[in-house]
């Protein structure tokens, strides 16, 4: 996927101008939040859960490296082989000497964000592999050739009407209005990549270095129809995804899908362990497993490192005002929301992605709610700092930043610009005591609403005025 974070407040601007996109904005913003609500309640010990995931996150990047070996040394002995790619372009070579060696023509692929970021489907089909997406949200968007927006709901952004419109022009089939129609037309046209697919493609929520498996959480079939039916199954995923033990991962699936989606656990949660043995029916003859680094060592030992916790729950965008408001193209890659903010600029470079870092109003309800508590805003303002220190903004803020450090510091000069302020502030407000316009460096504050104006008065000078103080 080709990033455009350098393009985040032009595109937000038409994200907010995109009536369609607000109207299916609007009908989704809050299920999450309130299905993550009620789910919680169901555990009595939710914090301490948070806890205990937070301590195995972090024993893992500690001593990531031997995690790492153990898996490899467990697949390897049930027979996966196990891949290292350092970048995006290493991975996608891997997987397309795969796909060479065993005459592979199609891919039947299941939901991966990391293959996302690597844009796997791209180097396949160059390498002419037909690619087919099995998720019903990322097969929806493979027909409309978009990226996803959420990364739990790809297709969040879109309405049963532009699905019913795209299902007719690509299937030729007469326009299906009610979603469970919809659902069936899917199954019956993607029935036959399953059974025709030469080869499989997953991602992995988790891979388990006790045992050398890979886990998949999904909510529908396709997964495992993906993982075990091709003779060849590759597994691509972030090397921050191991996990030491089985016991550790049922920890982090108590709060996966409640973090995620409101549920309780999902449908489907699947472990492939090396390829099919003798008897059995099912599983691939050969097991591929891509770890990719692609950036994430790269934050080891640094101020973002927490960042790796990350479990990929979505609950961060789920619960921010400014996701919920533009939705997740604006950001430009692969990752939106909170995380994408911390992930976009630390992985592609902090001048690729200026604006990510100040799309936040700080609010922490993103830290609040994450299962493995990343501190978001914290991560967002280090961000901040960074640019300011490489002279990545511009002239002008940093010399407003500078001016107001210096203000701050003088008690006297801040109490004597702010009584300024307020007066002029009050003045502008006019009599409907409504701010209209701010002026050039400000006026963002005022391009799509009325700033209210202060009463004209410091908030010392209306306490003392009230009683209080001195």
């Amino acid at each position: 996927m080709q990033v455009r974070s350098m393009h985040f407040k032009a595109t937000a601007s038409e994200k907010l101008a995109d009536r369609r996109l607000q109207d299916a904005l609007s009908k989704t913003r809050g299920k999450f939040v309130a299905g993550r609500a009620q789910a919680i309640l169901e555990l009595d010990n939710f914090d301490e859960i948070r806890d205990a995931a937070q301590r195995i996150r972090d024993r893992v990047l500690e001593h990531l490296d031997l995690y790492l070996e153990e898996f490899e040394r467990n697949a390897t002995a049930r027979g996966a082989v196990v891949h290292w790619a350092e970048d995006a372009q290493e991975a996608n070579r891997i997987i397309c000497d795969i796909a060479r060696a065993h005459g592979v023509k199609k891919a039947a692929k299941s939901k991966s964000m990391v293959s996302e970021e690597c844009a796997l489907n791209d180097a396949l089909e160059a390498a002419g592999v037909q690619v087919v997406e099995t998720d019903l949200g990322e097969y929806i968007l493979q027909l409309a050739q978009e990226p996803p927006s959420h990364i739990v709901a790809p297709v969040v952004h879109k309405s049963k009407d532009e699905v019913s419109d795209l299902f007719e022009r690509h299937h030729q089939r007469p326009r299906k209005e009610s979603v469970p129609d919809l659902c069936r037309e899917a199954r019956e046209v993607l029935r036959p990549h399953f059974l025709s697919a030469d080869m499989g493609i997953s991602g992995a929520n988790f891979i388990v270095a006790e045992t050398g498996s890979t886990l998949i959480v999904t909510n529908e079939g396709n997964g495992r129809l993906c993982t075990t039916m091709p003779k060849v199954h590759v597994a691509i995923t972030g090397i921050e995804k191991v996990v030491p033990t089985l016991e550790d991962v049922t920890t982090l699936l108590r709060l996966l899908p409640r973090s995620a989606t409101g549920q309780s656990i999902t449908n489907y949660v699947s472990l492939t362990t090396g390829v099919r043995g003798g008897g059995e029916q099912d599983g691939p003859e050969h097991f591929h497993v891509v770890l990719v680094d692609n950036g994430r060592s790269a934050l080891l030992g640094t101020d973002f490192q927490p960042m790796l916790r990350c479990i990929r729950c979505g609950a961060c965008m789920n619960h921010c005002p400014v996701y919920q408001t533009i939705g997740g193209h604006a950001y430009g890659w692969v990752y939106p929301g909170p995380m994408g903010s911390i992930l976009t600029p630390s992985y592609v470079g902090i001048e690729n992605a200026l604006d990510l870092p100040n799309a936040s109003t700080l609010c922490n309800q993103c830290g609040v709610v994450c299962p493995v508590k990343i501190p978001l805003p914290d991560l967002q303002r280090k961000l901040r700092e960074k640019q300011v220190e490489r002279r990545l903004r511009p002239w002008p803020e940093r010399l407003a930043i500078k001016l107001w450090a210096y203000a701050a510091s003088q008690p006297e000069i801040y109490s004597l610009g702010a009584r300024i302020a307020a007066r002029v502030l009050r003045r502008m407000g006019g009599s409907d005591r409504l701010i209209h316009r701010l002026p050039p460096g400000a006026s963002g504050w005022t391009e799509g609403r009325d700033m209210p104006a202060p009463e004209g008065k410091t908030f010392h000078e209306l306490y003392r005025r009230r009683g209080g103080g001195r």
